[in-house]
């Protein structure tokens, strides 16, 4: 590849001092990734690969085994004489040889180290109980065996104080340091609500995955719900593609099933107990009675329908 050939002369630029400041193998990394990404849009496999700005992006830099030293916990860079004064999130898996660091900065000026490591998950003991998931956004979920899970609305708990960081952000001049303080600030919010947001739904798509064997939700297309202006920043707020997500594998990881119900099906006109189909079912109707004389709450009966047709789709 012409540009890894070309990386020593890059390095005496004076303008790209910054290239020797770590390792050559982050450096080649990042050539290997920017291949990958021409031969992915040539292949009509993705897009045009877009820009990564030095100030702007997310700062990353990924090592390979022979550019960093993991012994006795400790993790050591090349380039470093000391190892890196780390706060873990979790102890490594017993055994467990990295074969590859990142280290990561985020736009909230947050240091990050991944280790990529080989690990066998056991799955979950077998369960017998299934259950049907309608999301909403009252309700972030509910179940089919009729328990609510309220919306914690992460971003609405924050908007007033994240609006007015970012009208403070707006008044400062461009290029100057209270600019940078201001983005800053706006970062730190955003991350706060994402960290409190992310860490929400992974309890809760863990609690889905151990106590039921198979969990059954819908195929909602997102990204036509949010052009709904009315609905779009709540949509957002509640996140259901990074749920589905974490459902889809974690349920693989732990030997569970997931089953996703077509985005048409009418699970909230239909009634559970008679299978009666409702020509209409306003948004404003919460309570609904069937003809057959069955009084349903329309969330909970929809995760019922969404539960059974799942199943029956199997």
């Amino acid at each position: 590849m012409e540009s890894s050939a070309l990386l020593t002369a890059w390095k005496r630029d004076p303008g790209l001092e910054f290239l020797s400041e770590v390792s050559s193998v982050p450096l080649q990394q990042a050539l290997r990734h920017l291949q990958a990404a021409f031969a992915n849009f040539f292949a009509k496999r993705a897009k045009y690969p877009t820009f990564k700005s030095r100030k702007k992006s997310r700062a990353s830099a990924e090592y390979t085994r022979s550019a960093f030293r993991w012994r006795d916990g400790t993790l050591t860079l090349a380039k470093m004489d000391a190892p890196l004064d780390i706060v873990w999130s979790r102890p490594l898996p017993e055994g467990a040889q990295p074969s590859t660091v990142t280290v990561s900065k985020d736009a909230a000026g947050r240091w990050f180290v991944s280790l990529l490591v080989e690990e066998t998950i056991r799955p979950f003991d077998p369960v017998d109980a299934c259950v049907g998931v309608d999301a909403g956004i009252t309700s972030l979920l509910t179940l089919s065996t009729g328990e609510k899970i309220t919306n914690p609305r992460h971003e609405r708990a924050d908007r007033r104080r994240l609006a007015k960081a970012q009208r403070n952000l707006s008044r400062t001049a461009k290029g100057s340091n209270n600019r940078a303080k201001a983005r800053l600030k706006v970062a730190r919010m955003y991350a706060r609500i994402t960290d409190r947001r992310r860490d929400f739904l992974h309890k809760l798509t863990t609690r889905l995955v151990r106590e039921n064997q198979t969990v059954v939700i819908e195929d909602l297309t997102v990204r036509n719900l949010v052009k709904n202006h009315a609905l779009a920043r709540a949509v957002s707020d509640a996140s259901w593609r990074e749920l589905r997500s974490m459902l889809e594998y974690k349920t693989a990881w732990y030997g569970r099933e997931l089953l996703v119900v077509d985005r048409w099906f009418p699970s909230s006109k239909l009634c559970s107990t008679c299978g009666a189909l409702r020509a209409a079912m306003p948004l404003g109707v919460r309570i609904w009675e069937c003809a057959c004389g069955a009084v349903h709450d329309r969330d909970v009966n929809a995760a019922r329908n969404i539960l059974a047709a799942g199943l029956a789709e199997r």
